[in-house]
C-alpha cells in the first residue's frame, strides 16, 4: 500500500537543519505514526510521502515555507523585565510558556537590554529549510474509528 490520504503511516525520521545540525530524530525511540492528509506533520513533509510504500528511505528537502513558514519580524516584541519572576535566567534561547488566545504559547527570550526583554513568538525552526532522512515502516489504511477520531489508534 502506497502512502495516501486516510492511510497510517508509521515512520523513522531525521531532521537537520542547514547546517547539517541534526535537530530531531525518533532513532532511538518509537517511530512516529500519523493521519496521512490530516495535517499532523508539516506540509512540504507530508506532500512528499505522498506514494510512498513501506521499506523506503528517502531524502527530503523541506523549504521553510512548507514547513513552519518564514519568520516574522513582527513577531519579536519587548516585554519589561518586571514581568518576570526577579530569580528567572533571562538569558537569549532561554524558553518561556504564556497562555496565548488559542492555548499555551512558547517564546524565545531573543535579547535583553536594560529593562528590556525581548521575545520571539516565531515557532523556532521559522525561517529554516530543514532536510529529512525518513524510513517509511508502515502505511495502511486507517479505520473508520481512526478517521472519525483524527488520529491514530494504537
Amino acid at each position: 500500500m502506497k502512502v495516501a490520504q486516510d492511510t497510517a503511516v508509521t515512520l523513522h525520521y531525521t531532521v537537520k537543519g542547514p547546517d547539517g545540525q541534526v535537530l530531531d530524530s525518533s532513532l532511538g525511540r518509537d517511530p512516529l505514526t500519523y493521519l496521512h492528509g490530516h495535517q499532523q506533520i508539516i506540509p512540504g513533509l507530508e506532500s512528499r510521502l505522498e506514494g510512498a510504500e513501506a521499506g523506503a528511505s528517502l531524502e527530503i528537502h523541506v523549504p521553510a515555507a512548507e514547513a513552519y513558514g518564514a519568520k516574522h519580524p513582527e513577531l519579536v516584541f519587548p516585554v519589561p523585565k518586571a514581568q518576570f519572576d526577579p530569580d528567572m535566567e533571562l538569558t537569549p534561547g532561554v524558553q518561556v510558556m504564556t497562555q496565548g488566545d488559542h492555548g499555551p504559547l512558547v517564546l524565545t527570550i531573543v535579547g535583553v537590554e536594560g529593562d528590556t526583554v525581548y521575545l520571539d513568538a516565531n515557532h523556532p525552526l521559522a525561517g529554516i529549510d530543514l532536510d529529512f532522512s525518513v524510513q517509511v515502516v508502515s502505511v495502511r489504511a486507517a479505520t473508520p474509528e481512526e478517521l472519525a477520531h483524527g488520529h491514530v489508534h494504537g
